[in-house]
């Protein structure tokens, strides 16, 4: 229990940040926007998703708010898991921290294999899980539609704030609130009781090695940031640095709570690509990383420092508590005191129209 507390302090700064940051997108870009660049289900829109999700301090649960504010505003569906993909593996942050702990060769190379493996998940959504488009977005409004008109540029910046604050911590929780709730859960009994030990037992450069980190790393909670020092100690154990890159591109990317998020809102096709993606574009980063490094083109090894924990430190801090309370509060309003109101007025109604 008290590991899995833990988990839910890391995960909360993250989360509150997706929440805004999808509250003040609703309310500070214009609807149109999003139909003008994202919308269409080409490539041009996939690829201004990844360049847009690349340098942003998401995590794997943060990104969810934030992706699905993106496809309820119009986005196509490729753009979305174009977006879902790339953000969350790398962040100003996490470059930063990944040149600091593990060199340039491994700074330079996260960002540009979680952009080519969203811009291949995102392709590949257009043409296999795309149907309807974006039309579900509009279809709640019409043309004097606050979310699609220019009514928005009439509003002044407090009016502007409300409307973000309430999009973020009231529509968007009881949206997919539920789905964070059970996903944080399975993801942190996983975390639980998947033992970091079970990846010391990896030596040499072997496809099954992979694949075990893969079965691991998905389901887990991994922020991009967080992720780098265990990889490090891994390696430091015996992992090689493409079965590393799989555990720092997979486990970010994605975990039990985007998989029911991304099932849910994008459907189960949309679901398998988005896996299919990140399992594809990991292995092949990785195969390509321990290519280059036991093929004496780069060394991946040269700059692993031992400082592997230097990042967990502030994970249970005061402000970590103080997320957790605030994301509990809220989440209690719209899962609970929201919707016993909503049913309680309408028995009232009910009972009214006898």
């Amino acid at each position: 229990m008290q590991e899995i507390i833990h988990l839910i302090n890391e995960m909360s700064p993250y989360l509150l940040l997706g929440f805004f940051l999808a509250g003040l997108m609703h309310a500070f870009i214009p609807g149109n926007y999003y139909t003008k660049h994202l919308s269409r289900p080409t490539m041009g829109s996939v690829v201004k998703a990844a360049l847009f999700g690349v340098p942003l301090p998401l995590c794997s649960c943060g990104v969810i708010p934030t992706a699905m504010s993106l496809r309820r505003e119009g986005a196509s569906k490729g753009a979305v898991t174009s977006f879902l993909i790339a953000t969350p593996q790398t962040g100003i942050d996490s470059i930063i921290a990944t040149f600091s702990l593990m060199g340039l060769p491994f700074a330079l190379l996260r960002p540009v294999a979680a952009l080519a493996t969203a811009v291949f998940g995102g392709g590949m959504t257009n043409l296999f899980a795309e149907s309807g488009g974006h039309e579900a977005a509009e279809d709640d409004c019409d043309d004097d539609c606050c979310c699609h008109g220019d009514c928005k540029k009439h509003k002044n910046f407090l009016q502007k704030m409300g409307e973000a604050l309430n999009y973020a911590f009231v529509e968007m929780m009881e949206d997919i609130g539920k789905w964070l709730v059970i996903g944080i859960i399975a993801a942190g009994a996983i975390t639980v009781l998947v033992p970091d030990s079970l990846f010391s037992v990896f030596q040499g450069n072997t496809w099954a090695s992979m694949l075990l980190v893969l079965a691991i790393a998905i389901p887990m909670y991994l922020c991009a940031t967080g992720s780098i020092p265990i990889a490090v100690a891994l390696m430091l154990k015996g992992l090689t640095p493409g079965a590393a890159l799989v555990l720092l591109m997979a486990g970010p990317a994605c975990n039990m709570a985007s998989i029911l998020v991304v099932r849910n809102v994008l459907g189960t096709r949309t679901l398998l690509v988005y896996l299919a993606s990140i399992i594809l574009g990991s292995v092949a980063f990785g195969v390509l990383i321990d290519a280059l490094q036991f093929g004496g083109a780069v060394n991946f090894l040269g700059d692993i420092s031992s400082a592997a924990d230097c990042f967990g430190e502030a994970a249970g801090g005061w402000f970590s508590w103080v997320c957790t309370a605030v994301l509990a509060a809220l989440l209690i309003n719209a899962l609970v005191i929201r919707r016993f109101f909503r049913k309680k007025q309408c028995c009232c109604h009910c009972h009214e129209g006898k």
